[in-house]
This record gives structure tokens, sequence and C-alpha cells, in this order.
């Protein structure tokens, strides 16, 4: 899955506490300082993870592919990787189907983004919300992966959301991390911590709204709820129940 922003886009991230976090995640956690981001390169069925060496020059390999095909620098390019641990990621056949994925993106891939980051998740998962920022109107959506392992921190899970808010970065990743602790963070499933949990929260700058100051204060108390109950649908959708397979759980906001 091959996702490009608009110039000016900021990005906010939490990751795994686990020790021996994947490559992709050590790629974001340093890619993170800038605060910007152009491009999102996330692939299923190879974690590249306990992969060494190996797994830098693979997840720098794909950074430089993608950030050759937008246009921008390669600390700009984040990157997730889900599937099977310790066999190195044979990343150029990633790279190679990038070209494709590029001179195809269009603004209504949210489904096949979706489905295209599962692995064995039995459904894809999707939001949307309208929040409002000074009294206009934003709109923040994402996708997730995930099936098991959600504890004791968003175990063996990926998020993306994305939102067309103009946030300046250390304002996003407040938003960010407050929605994690109240959604992703407090569910468990079998106790285990993934090497390769990733929620990245992308703002592009495309909305109409008052100038949102670094702190952010009272502006973002909308968009920072919307973002909790996406994240918190997601949490429950995963509940192994049949109503929430059908729809949204009902512990969630009334909104559907």
């Amino acid at each position: 899955m091959l996702a490009e922003f608009a110039p000016g886009t900021t990005v906010a991230g939490v990751f795994t506490r686990n020790k021996c976090p994947g490559a992709p995640v050590d790629w974001c956690r340093a890619a993170l300082a800038g605060g910007r981001a152009r491009a999102l390169v996330v692939n299923a069925g190879n974690a590249n993870v306990f992969t060494g060496r190996a797994g830098a020059a693979a997840a720098k390999a794909t950074a430089v592919a993608a950030a050759a095909l937008v246009g921008c620098t390669t600390k700009q390019v984040f990157l997730s990787s889900t599937g099977v641990i310790g066999e190195v990621l044979p990343h150029a056949r990633l790279t190679a189907a990038l070209p494709a994925l590029h001179a195809d993106l269009h603004p209504d891939g949210f489904a096949a983004a979706a489905r295209g980051i599962m692995t064995t998740d039995t459904f894809p998962k999707g939001s949307t919300r309208v929040a409002s920022i000074g009294g206009s109107d934003v709109r923040i959506s994402g996708i997730a992966k995930g099936s098991g392992m959600i504890a004791p921190d968003m175990a063996t899970m990926l998020c993306f959301v994305f939102t067309d808010a103009k946030i300046p970065a250390e304002a996003l990743q407040a938003v960010l991390s407050r929605a994690i602790d109240g959604s992703f963070n407090s569910t468990t499933v079998d106790s285990d911590t993934s090497t390769s949990d990733t929620v990245l929260l992308f703002a592009t700058g495309q909305a109409k709204h008052p100038k949102v100051p670094p702190e952010g204060g009272a502006l973002l108390r909308d968009l920072g709820q919307s973002c909790s109950r996406c994240c918190t649908i997601w949490r429950c959708r995963w509940c192994a129940t049949a109503r929430a397979r059908r729809n949204w759980c009902a512990s969630t906001s009334p909104a559907r």
C-alpha cells in the first residue's frame, strides 16, 4: 500500500514498546523527528523483524524508491511491515511494485488500502469522522490492521489515520497520544506485545480553518475527541462478537 501526501503534511506516531522492534519501527522513529511526511509504504506478508542489517537495508531501499517517486527526502517517507518475522524482506519485489502503485494513486482508494494491509484479519477496518476546528469542518479518516495479541500495548496492529486539518507536529502528537492511551493501549487479548505495532497520524493541511498553535489547546478539542472515537471503534471491532463484526460495537460513540 502506497499513500502520497501534500507538501507540508505533518505527522505524529506511537510505536511498540517491545525491546526488539522491527526495522520499519526504527526507521519511523528516526523520521518522526523531522515532523513532516510525504509518503507512506506498508507491506503485508513479511514483518522485517529480527533481520539485522539486512532489515535496515531493506527499509532504506524502500524509502529511497518511494522518495524518488514522490519527490521528497527519504526522511519524509514512513514505513510499516506486517507478517512473518525472522525472514529477510525481499525489498526488490516491493520496490518494483511501487511505480505501478504510484501511477494508480487516487483519492478514493481507502477500501483497497484497508484490504492491502490485512494479514490474518477477517475483514478490513476503517472509519471516518467530521470534526470542527474554530467552526470549520475537517475530516479525519483511517484504516487499521490487527486481529489478536492486543496487549499490553497495541500489539500486532498497524493503524494509519489521516486528516485534512493543518496542525503543527507537536500538537498532532499530543492528539494521537491521548487517543491511543484511551483505546489501543487499554485493550487485552492474549498479553503479548508485538515487534511491529505502529500508529501514524498525518495532517495534510488542505482544509481551511483558524491557525492552530504548537500547543494545540481548545481549538483541537473536537478533533481530539473524533480521533479517540475512531480508535475506540477499531478496538471494539476486534471484539469476538457477531454484533461487532456486523457494525460498530455498541459501546462506542452512537454515531455510525
